[in-house]
This record gives structure tokens, C-alpha cells and sequence, in this order.
């Protein structure tokens, strides 16, 4: 009798691979055929060999948080567990640089460096989040104030093509940016364009003092003119993060960070400015950098300028009452702002709410991206809105993955 499985067969050749099972073994509802753990870059390399030769669409997948942001792929066929890629695999502490692969849990990476009073300064969602899934989808809290996202902080990275060639950019040295933009493309391109199996960061020292500064406005309006406030002084804070709660009270949180004596002279400069019913604590505010939606709500990415910040949360508060849901909202004050409603909101209820946002944002130059629905309203949804260059993104994929092999449909414009 005929093998039913010849591709199972010849991944197993080359990593360890099996037969999917249950739910864990799906992207956005479409379920895998095959699940596939490679332990090196080498492994990955051939398993995606394996793939072309029986024109399997692949889907890397790490410790899963995030799996279900984006669209749901057109086909998975195998998905290419990354986790058994893990530990840090060089940090030059000297050098404020660490290299690490891409299955590594970032709180593990954390551990490590911190160990050295170092850290990467990157906020993600869930600590128990890999690298490569970081990377992926590209997600950032309120410390890009100060340090920027995963793009700026990311300085090399190797990855595998669809065809199964191995290819790296960048480089080990701050300095060295050869081949820097290519790192920047991956990132965020929700794998459709190679599988990330190691990355190079730069790192910042911990610092020796923190404060954080908080004050509680009665609406938008008044949050985003405190947030403006501290933007424009010389008090270079961390982060400021802005926290709407669904009756419209904003909780602003200002993180300040360095040298004692320098937190607690830039402490009482915001104090001054955010008025008397601002205080100071030494632990962040709970909910602080998390996002404001559930695996079973609907997420939203909400971008402006910054002075949009203010009427865009506005916006949020006025949309969600005029539909009769409840909207949480929290983000940066640089102007990336994430949205929550519930689940079970009617879906007719959503896509009103997205429409109006998008008008919002597009007035101070945002937009509006789904990250993550549930099923029975992601599919009807505009997830993406305008994209600028989406023409030269498709002819990027075409000439990267011509066979459409690495997460088909998943990313902007069916890519």
C-alpha cells in the first residue's frame, strides 16, 4: 500500500515532523497538515527544500501568542515550529550586543542579559513570546519613546528562504549596517517573506533609578495636552503611555529613567507640569505596556501624529458610545495606540467602528490595521485599510517567494 504520507516522510528525514493535531496546529482557523520542529538553521533550511519539492505552504510558528494576528492564509500545509531554536548564542556585553535565536522565549532573553545590567528595550505583549515571532509581527509599547521598535534595535539577522537558502544581513557591530534594510523588511512581514532563525540586537544598560509619574484626566482632550506638555520639555522621559478606560477617563503614566539624582530632579519637573493631582511611584501602573484586548476580542492598531493622539482616543470613546460597545484603549504618546472591544460585539457593530476610526486617524495622518478578530467578523473586514506601496510589496513577495509558499495570504493584499 501506497505511503499517504511521502511528505511527512521526507520532512522526518531531515527534522523531527508529524501529523497536526487539534486546534494548536492552525493559523487564524485554517489548519496545518504537517508540523515540523527544526533544531538549526541547517534543519530549517532543508525543510523548507522539503517543502518546494512538494509545494507545502509553510507557516512559521513560535510559542504562538500572536499566531492568530493578520489574515487568516490562504493554505498551511506545514507549520514550522521554531522553539526548539532556543538560547542566547552570543552576548558581547562589551558591546552592548547579543545574539540569540529566533525560538527564544524574549522573557529568557531578558534573564540572560540582565544578568550583565543589560536589557533589550523592546515591550511585547506577552513575555512568553519568541524572537522570531516578535519580529514578525512587529509589535511595540511605550518604551519606543525613547528606543524605538523592533527595527531600530534589531542590527542582524539570518533567515531561510523559501527556496531553502540560507541568507543573512546585517551584522554583529552597532556600526556595521550592511544589509540593515533587509532585517527591517522581514520585520513585520508576518513571515511571508523568509523563516527569521537568529537575530542580532543592540542592547541598553538598566538603568540605576525609575519613577513613574501618573495623573488621571477626565477626558481625551485633557490627557492629550499633558501628554503634548511632556513631549515638549527637556524631561526626556522613557515612555508616556495613555490609558482610556471605557467611560472616557484617561490614566497618563510618564516612565522616567536613569541616574538617581537625574530621575529625581526630571521627576519633579513632570510633576510640575501634569499639576497637583499628579503623583510619583516607583512601580509601574498595573496594565502598563499590555495590550487592551483579549485572545477573543477584536485588537486594533491605531496610528496618528502626535498631536492626533488626543482627538483619536476622543474619537474611540465617541465611536464606541454612539455603537454601544465598550472600548479600551491604551498606546504610546509618540502616536501607536491599541484598541480593544469585546467579544461577542456584532460584527456590523465593528466594521462601523473601524470605518469611523479610519476617518479619525486619516485627519492626522494614521490608520487603522485589525490585528486580530474573532471568526465569524475577521472575514468581514477590511483588516488592512490603504497601504502605501502595496504594489512594491507584492513585486518584493514575487521575487522573494515566487510560488507564494511562506504564509500565503496572511500578510497585506493577499500577500
Amino acid at each position: 500500500m501506497a505511503d499517504e504520507h511521502p511528505a511527512r516522510d521526507d520532512l522526518k528525514k531531515v527534522a523531527r515532523a508529524r501529523l497536526a493535531r487539534g486546534p494548536r496546529d492552525s493559523v487564524g482557523g485554517v489548519r496545518a497538515r504537517y508540523v515540523a520542529t527544526p533544531s538549526s538553521t541547517e534543519e530549517v533550511a532543508e525543510v523548507l527544500r522539503v517543502a518546494a519539492q512538494h509545494d507545502l505552504a509553510v507557516t512559521a510558528r513560535g510559542a504562538g501568542t500572536t499566531i492568530d494576528w493578520g489574515a487568516p492564509p490562504t493554505r498551511v500545509d506545514l507549520l514550522l515550529d521554531t522553539t526548539s531554536m532556543s538560547g542566547v548564542v552570543d552576548h558581547a556585553a562589551g558591546d552592548l550586543v547579543v545574539v540569540v535565536a529566533a525560538g527564544t522565549p524574549v522573557s529568557e532573553l531578558q534573564d540572560t542579559v540582565a544578568a550583565a545590567g543589560q536589557r533589550l528595550a523592546l515591550d511585547v505583549p506577552d513575555a512568553d513570546a519568541t524572537v522570531g515571532g516578535t519580529l514578525a509581527v512587529s509589535p511595540s509599547g511605550p518604551r519606543r519613546l525613547l528606543y524605538g521598535t523592533a527595527r531600530d534595535l534589531l542590527i542582524g539577522i539570518t533567515f531561510v528562504r523559501a527556496d531553502g537558502v540560507v541568507a543573512k544581513a546585517g551584522g554583529r557591530v552597532v556600526k556595521n549596517v550592511a544589509g540593515y534594510d533587509f532585517g527591517k523588511l522581514l520585520t513585520g512581514s508576518f513571515g511571508t517573506l523568509g523563516v527569521i532563525t537568529e537575530a542580532t540586537f543592540r542592547l541598553h544598560p538598566l538603568p540605576a533609578a525609575r519613577r513613574v509619574v501618573t495623573v488621571g484626566c477626565p477626558d481625551a482632550a485633557a490627557a492629550g495636552r499633558a501628554a503634548l506638555a511632556v513631549l515638549g520639555s527637556q524631561v526626556a522621559p522613557t515612555a508616556v503611555e495613555l490609558d482610556q478606560a471605557g467611560d472616557g477617563h484617561v490614566l497618563v503614566a510618564v516612565l522616567v529613567e536613569g541616574v538617581e539624582a537625574g530621575v529625581d530632579d526630571r521627576t519633579t519637573a513632570v510633576l510640575r507640569l501634569l499639576g497637583a493631582d499628579a503623583v510619583a511611584a516607583d512601580a509601574l501602573p498595573d496594565g502598563f505596556g499590555a495590550l487592551p484586548f483579549g485572545p477573543d476580542g477584536t485588537g486594533l492598531k491605531v496610528t496618528s501624529s502626535l498631536t492626533g493622539v488626543g482627538p483619536v482616543l476622543a474619537a474611540v470613546h465617541r465611536l464606541a458610545a454612539e455603537h454601544g460597545v465598550i472600548a479600551g484603549a491604551r498606546g504610546s504618546a509618540t502616536g501607536v495606540l491599541h484598541v480593544g472591544l469585546p467579544a461577542g460585539s456584532d460584527v456590523r457593530t465593528v466594521n462601523a467602528l473601524l470605518v469611523g476610526l479610519r476617518t479619525a486617524a486619516a485627519r492626522y495622518d494614521g490608520s487603522v490595521t485589525v490585528l486580530t478578530a474573532p471568526d465569524g467578523v475577521r472575514e468581514h473586514l477590511d483588516l488592512w485599510g490603504p497601504v502605501p506601496g502595496l504594489e512594491l510589496m507584492r513585486r518584493l513577495k514575487d521575487e522573494m517567494d515566487p510560488a507564494r509558499r511562506l504564509s500565503p495570504g496572511r500578510f497585506v493584499g493577499g500577500i
